[in-house]
């Protein structure tokens, strides 16, 4: 995604009505040909020599000067401590097009592949078109469990095969109008459900003529950042059972969720009447941000926003804070939705070696990945990094620093089938808010359903 100011990379939400959920989809399709690519046999990792000469490529997605500065910095750091291996990168590249350049494999497919669609992983893992990481990583001495924190590393991975790892983070929170809070009487922002409920109320305003001059919190999932994912984290949700089976409806967090979202927009007038406004909002990424322009007084984001606020210079005072969790779940508090960027060593090149330690130093090394995060405006992804005097200061961004390494805070688990499910989750939560679906509890057993079809489907 091209952004307009230097540092910052969002992630927009999924794009739900790209594919449909029947038959054979892009998320599928691009399985099926990732499984084709396996037809080449992967170079096993004694077959090159790390010290020996070498060029390697690195695709990478970022395009914004300020991110591929950041990268090419990084890149020059690793070839001062590696001074056999020259890297060429590639930036601004889909996984749709790293994916084609992996299964015809060639000297024109990459050593080192990064993607901002931790969703895939799953596909990724199971295919073998990324090479399992696991054996280099005893090689070289690196322990896992204790360089990443345990949330981070769960998505990188899919049933027992570390194709990945983490390159940086991005955690959301709840961003407020202090001036807002502090004209309505409110001394701090809210940390449970109840709370956010109560205070959204409160902060919402109308025009004379009674229609919307602010909301207090805009919690329909057409909004931005609000992919119903995001939000549901904070009830800690489980996806799946162990077999991989669905399990939405068997989760007492699902009915919660859907209800208590309805309740916050109840609160405020409805769902008709808060989707009309929300529609009058401006471009997320523009200066007619709906946050910027003073028409929500909270609002969910991620870690860059705070840094556009202050390039944008805010007409008000604000905050930042995790966002509220269920009110029978109050301890874990501090929690929050975590992705990120994800890196690992193409299963065609012919100098794994030789990638495993570009890849080890971009999302190993302290100093590299604090610099990275630092430069990019992103959360770190190792233990270290998290905790390094380095940082950046600022009071908001460390916000997103406690948020991931609150150990509460969650991510998607990985799917054979990509983010099929999380698309499913959108289209039927739309329908939720929509007060189209009648019986709560058979729509989500009908959910389950479906998203089981989806991945035997894939399994086939």
């Amino acid at each position: 995604m091209l952004l307009p100011r230097p540092g910052v990379r969002p992630r927009p939400p999924l794009r739900p009505h790209a594919r449909p959920r029947r038959g054979l989809p892009a998320a599928l399709a691009a399985a099926g040909l990732l499984a084709a690519g396996c037809a080449h046999p992967s170079v096993g990792s004694d077959r090159d020599d790390p010290a020996a000469p070498v060029t390697l490529t690195f695709w990478h997605g970022w395009s914004e000067r300020g991110e591929v500065k950041a990268i090419d910095d990084g890149i020059a750091r690793f070839e001062k401590l590696h001074p056999n291996i020259t890297v060429k990168t590639v930036g601004n590249v889909s996984d749709a097009t790293m994916n084609q350049a992996l299964r015809a494999g060639g000297s024109d497919a990459p050593d080192v592949v990064s993607s901002f669609t931790t969703n895939n992983v799953g596909q990724y893992c199971s295919s073998g078109m990324w090479a399992d990481l696991d054996p280099f990583m005893k090689k070289t001495g690196v322990v896992k469990e204790k360089v990443f924190p345990k949330t981070l590393l769960a998505y990188t991975q899919y049933r027992g095969r570390q194709c990945a790892l983490p390159l940086l983070a991005d955690t959301y929170g709840l961003y407020y109008n202090k001036d807002a809070f502090k004209k309505a009487g409110i001394s701090r922002p809210p940390r449970t459900m109840s709370e956010l409920k109560k205070d959204a109320a409160k902060l919402t305003r109308h025009t004379p003529d009674g229609s919307y001059r602010q909301v207090g919190f805009m919690p329909n999932f057409r909004l931005y950042q609000n992919s119903p994912d995001r939000l549901f984290a904070q009830w800690g949700p489980t996806y799946f059972d162990r077999n991989g089976k669905a399990q939405l409806a068997k989760d007492p967090a699902t009915r919660d969720f859907f209800t208590t979202q309805r309740e916050i927009i109840d609160a405020q007038g409805g769902y008709p009447a808060m989707e009309k406004f929300r529609a009058s909002f401006g471009d997320e990424m523009s200066s007619q941000n709906a946050f910027l322009r003073q028409k929500v007084a909270m609002h969910m984001d991620g870690e860059w926003r705070g840094l556009m606020l202050k390039e944008a210079k805010a007409p008000f005072d604000w905050g930042v804070a995790p966002m509220p969790v269920p009110d029978d779940q109050a301890d874990t508090y501090g929690r929050g939705y975590l992705t990120g960027t994800v890196a690992g060593v193409a299963h065609s090149s012919k100098h794994q070696n030789a990638a495993w330690e570009l890849v080890k130093f971009l999302t190993v090394d302290t100093d590299q990945v604090v610099a990275f995060a630092n430069a990019i405006h992103n959360v770190p992804s190792t233990n270290a990094a998290l905790t390094s005097p380095k940082l950046d200061a600022d009071p908001a961004f460390r916000t997103f620093l406690g948020i991931a390494r609150n150990p509460h805070s969650t991510a998607l688990p990985p799917s054979n089938n990509g983010d099929m499910y999380v698309t499913s989750l959108q289209d039927f939560s739309y329908a939720v808010e929509a007060g189209k679906v009648p019986d709560l509890d058979a729509g989500l057993r009908d959910l389950d359903a479906g998203i089981d079809a989806d991945n035997l489907q894939s399994e086939n």
